[in-house]
Formats: C-alpha cells, sequence, structure tokens
C-alpha cells in the first residue's frame, strides 16, 4: 500500500534511532568485552535514558520525586559519598533543565528571574559563592557548592518549568506524598518487630534514613500533603481513605520517637491558624526577636556555664520515658552534646562573623572552641556531624550576612505563603499556598535541632516550596489578568 510521505518519514525517523542505539550498544559490549570492565555496557542505557528524558523531562522529574524517600547514601571511599539513586536524577534533571534553557529560553520569561523570591534567593547564593572564596577548605567548600548547584536546578529552576499546570503540581504532591507513605509503612512493619521499642527505630528506617530524626523530618513534612488533599477531594470514599491514611502517619511520627519533629507537628497547626489570622509574618519577626533576646542574656556573664551537665551522667537511654526525663533535666547524651556543640559553634562566629570558615567546614574547626565542662562520651563524633543547628550553622560557615540573606528569604517565603492564601480566590492555589507556608514551619522547626537543610530529603522540599510559592504567584496573576 502508498504510504504518505509523514509516514515514510516516521518509520525512517524509528529505523534510524534503533539503528543508532543498535549500534551504541554493541559499540561498548564489544568495548566491554576487550577490556574486561563490564560497567561500559551500562553506557548505552544511560544514554537512552538521556534521550527519553529530553523528550519527556517531566517523568524524569516525577521519577526523581519518587526515589527520594528511598534514597540511601553509598560511599565509594572515606571522602566521596553520594545518595543512589536520587542524587544522580538531581544532576540528570539539572542537566536537562540547563540545556533546555539554552534551547528554549522563552519558555522562562524574564519575570520569573525579577520575582522578589528568586531575588532573594540568587543574594543569598552568591553570598554562598563568595564565602566559598574565604574558605578554609576551599576543595570541601567547592564540593558543597556544586551540590548546591544541581539541588538549584532540579528543584527549584526545573520546576518553574514543569508547574506551568496545575495537573504537575498535584502530581508532584501525590508521588512524594505516597512514595513516602509506603517507605512508612515498611519502616512501621520493621519496626513492629522489636514492640515499636525506642531501641530499635534507627534499624527500622534504614537504609532510607540516616536515623529517626531524618525520617520523622521528612514524615512529618507528608501530613499537610494529605490535609491538602483531604480538602480538595469531594468524594466521601477517598476522604475517608485519605483519613485513615493520616492516621497511619500520625501513629508512625508518635513511634519515630523524634521530639524534634513532634514540635514540628504543633508548629503546622499554629501556622495554620497564624496564615489564616493574617498573623505569619508579624509571629516568625517577634520569634526571631525573642531567639535574639535569649543568645544575648543567656551569653552575657556567662549565664550558660551554669547549664553545664555531668559527663558520667548524661547517657544514651533505650527507654523512651527515661530519654524524655532525662531531656527534661539535661541529662539526656543528644541534648547535652548539642549544648557543647551550639556553644562551640557561637564562640567560632566571634572570630569569623563576616565570611565565616567556608560552606562543610564546620568539623575541622568546632572542637578548639568547645568547652570541656560541655563536654559528653559522644564528643569524639566520629560520624563527623555538624551543629545541629541550620541557623547556627550558616553564621559559622557563611558568616553573619549568609544566615541574615536566608533569614530574609524565609520571611519572604512566609510572607507569600500568607499573602497569596488571602489574595488567591481559585481553591486549588490558596491550598498550595497555605500547606506551603505550613511545610515551611514545620522544617524551620525541625532545623532548630538540626541541619536537615542539607539533606537531600528535606533540602528537596524546601527548594520546591520557594519553586511552588513563585509558580502560584505568577499563574494567579496571569488569572487575575484574564478577569479584568
Amino acid at each position: 500500500e502508498n504510504k504518505s510521505p509523514i509516514v515514510i518519514a516516521a518509520l525512517n525517523k524509528k529505523t534510524f534511532q534503533f539503528a543508532f542505539f543498535a549500534g551504541i550498544f554493541i559499540l561498548f559490549l564489544l568495548l566491554a568485552v576487550y577490556t574486561g570492565q563490564y560497567f561500559f555496557v551500562t553506557v548505552p542505557f544511560f544514554i537512552l535514558f538521556f534521550y527519553v528524558g529530553w523528550q519527556q523531562i517531566n517523568i524524569v522529574f516525577f521519577l526523581l520525586l519518587v526515589s527520594l524517600p528511598f534514597s540511601f547514601e553509598y560511599h565509594f571511599s572515606s571522602t566521596l559519598g553520594t545518595d543512589i539513586p536520587d542524587e544522580l536524577l538531581m544532576l540528570l534533571v539539572a542537566g536537562f533543565f540547563f540545556t533546555y534553557l539554552l534551547w528554549f529560553p522563552q519558555n522562562l520569561p524574564v519575570s520569573v528571574w525579577r520575582h522578589p523570591l528568586m531575588i532573594f534567593f540568587f543574594v543569598y547564593l552568591c553570598w554562598l559563592i563568595l564565602t566559598v572564596f574565604f574558605s578554609s577548605n576551599i576543595l570541601v567548600s567547592s564540593k558543597y557548592l556544586l551540590a548546591k548547584g544541581w539541588y538549584t536546578g532540579a528543584f527549584v529552576l526545573a520546576p518553574l518549568i514543569i508547574f506551568n499546570k496545575k495537573r504537575n503540581i498535584q502530581t508532584t504532591a501525590l508521588l512524594l506524598a505516597f512514595a513516602m507513605l509506603l517507605v512508612t509503612i515498611i519502616s512501621l512493619l520493621r519496626h513492629s518487630f522489636t514492640g515499636f521499642s525506642f531501641a530499635g527505630i534507627n534499624n527500622a528506617v534504614t537504609p532510607f534514613f540516616r536515623n529517626h530524626v531524618n525520617y520523622s523530618a521528612m514524615l512529618v513534612c507528608t501530613i499537610p500533603l494529605f490535609l491538602a488533599f483531604y480538602g480538595l477531594n469531594k468524594q466521601r470514599k477517598i476522604r475517608s481513605f485519605i483519613l485513615i491514611i493520616i492516621c497511619i502517619l500520625l501513629i508512625a511520627l508518635f513511634f519515630s520517637y523524634a521530639r524534634g519533629a513532634w514540635l514540628a507537628l504543633a508548629a503546622g497547626l499554629a501556622t495554620y491558624r497564624l496564615i489564616r489570622k493574617k498573623i505569619l509574618v508579624g509571629s516568625y519577626i517577634a520569634a526571631l526577636s525573642i531567639v535574639c533576646a535569649f543568645l544575648f542574656w543567656i551569653k552575657s556573664n556567662d549565664r550558660y556555664l551554669k547549664f553545664a551537665n555531668d559527663y558520667n551522667t548524661t547517657i544514651f537511654h533505650q527507654n523512651f520515658r527515661e530519654h524524655l526525663i532525662a531531656t527534661y533535666k539535661l541529662k539526656d547524651v543528644s541534648t547535652a552534646e548539642r549544648f557543647y556543640r551550639w556553644i562551640a559553634g557561637v564562640r567560632m562566629i566571634k572570630d569569623n562573623g563576616l565570611t565565616g570558615y567556608g560552606p562543610n567546614t564546620f568539623y575541622d574547626h568546632y572542637k578548639e572552641y568547645a568547652v570541656p565542662a560541655f563536654k559528653t562520651w559522644v564528643s569524639k563524633n566520629e560520624d563527623h556531624s555538624t551543629v545541629h543547628n541550620y541557623f547556627l550553622l550558616l553564621a559559622i560557615e557563611q558568616g553573619i550576612p549568609g544566615l541574615i540573606f536566608f533569614l530574609i528569604l524565609l520571611g519572604a517565603m512566609l510572607y507569600y505563603a500568607q499573602h497569596l492564601y488571602h489574595r488567591v480566590k481559585d481553591l486549588f492555589y490558596k491550598t498550595v499556598a497555605i500547606t506551603t507556608g505550613v511545610i515551611l514551619m514545620m522544617m524551620i522547626t525541625v532545623n532548630f535541632l538540626s541541619d536537615l537543610i542539607e539533606t537531600d530529603k528535606i533540602g528537596s522540599l524546601f527548594f520546591l516550596c520557594l519553586a511552588a510559592l513563585i509558580v502560584t504567584d505568577r499563574s494567579t496573576r496571569k488569572e487575575m489578568i484574564d478577569d479584568n
């Protein structure tokens, strides 16, 4: 039968594609056999994956989202490690975005780059770049900067294009929420074999999470997503199903035994009320003022020395009830160790408060500033963990200006969450705004006791929140113009 020129062209294209990829596969297969290095066989699959991803960048982005809760740490050596597979997918998505932007720059108009949140974000990034040049270890800080680059590309810039439709935002939330739900159910089942013991929670969440703190932080941030699904869905059966899921997540949160995540849940509930009453930003400023006043008070006349712990009585408790009592009495080892590092961190700022010591360099310096009176039996810090307070970490590694720029960015994000919730009439975008504000406040809460913005799990959520607010603002402004 006679075929049209269009059909013939399509068949010729498919034939060429098949011959091209088959040829590459045979070439690398022969190379693998000849050299004995069989990893060469995987190269054609990466090329094929890149080709498919270029055609359907949304699919790769959604695959990245699904992989976030399931990813695990893998160390190639004592100095080189990564998160598999999400960090590899981040690189791919970021690469797609920058290449896509070169080919189709019109898909990200100038108005996006001029958005106040983008300006605040890039000011913070510019300061971060500057601190790398003044770092005490430029190589380590440069690695940090590269990682920040592909986080930005994958979770801030790429979503600005992908979130051009409501359906894509919904898909993002659904994939993240249900992927985390599946990990939660797996962890709960594994935890049940230990009788939901406090001592068994860390083993139950591995290898997906380093410990119960990281697990609980992502878990608590998932709850607002399901509450948003509940609010947007009017079908009774689906709502009942969502309520069951929320109950499962709350049970899992309770058995995570993470005090910070419990506080974050309370902070999230309070934030919902504060946004609706239009006092979130004022509350944020008031909270910052209280924290600053407390720091000045406790530092003056060396008052902090009164809280020094007894080295012999600060222990890790296998029983959670004893753990809580020890926390209240400041005898829990994790609490005591935080005081040890926080005091060292504050003393570090005094010597290098402008540009800091450089990103990712806290471990190299803090012990010489530590006060022996606060030392605990885990102060050797064999896992090289940091100060356990993200805001203090920023001041130490990026200087006081770095902390200020980040706090301004946070305040602006909270402002937009509140402002958009009251300005927007569309129920979907209204829900996006308030949900984003609640998640942001939850992340602020957990990062007072940890430094999780630098992790793949929580860091990704933070950057997605930034992109969601920018897209919500731009999309609803278009609707306002159309209405007028």
